[in-house]
């Protein structure tokens, strides 16, 4: 058997995966209504930023999908998946990968993928 060498590249693309199961786990089920949705936004981008080799992050929830969600008694819902825009760029080394996540109607899923790869010669 030949045992491969981990690349800064493969590193990179976990590194990138983790951190969208990560946002998507720690996210998922947030109390959020349509006057805290920038907010938590806003606070989603953050705590992620600051892991390592996070170079860019976005994060969008949709509006009209929230909406459709609100609670006529209370005027909140909770963040689910199929919600969330994600993008993220983490960059390992000379590896620099984008990931992101978005509603699949098709599958009724909010699929994670690879969006892009680039190595970076200095």
């Amino acid at each position: 058997m030949v045992q491969e060498k981990v690349t800064d590249r493969d590193n990179a693309i976990f590194e990138a995966g983790i951190k969208l199961g990560a946002l998507y786990h720690q996210f998922t089920g947030s109390p959020v209504n349509l006057n805290t949705v920038s907010s938590l936004e806003q606070a989603i981008q953050k705590s992620i930023s600051v892991q390592p080799y996070v170079e860019e992050i976005s994060v969008k929830i949709d509006r009209d999908m929230l909406k459709s969600k609100l609670n006529d008694e209370f005027g909140y819902s909770e963040l689910q998946g199929p919600m969330l825009k994600v993008k993220i760029t983490v960059r390992y080394g000379p590896s620099r990968i984008k990931v992101g996540m978005e509603y699949d109607p098709e599958l009724n899923y909010p699929l994670m993928k690879i969006l892009e790869i680039e190595e970076i010669h200095v």
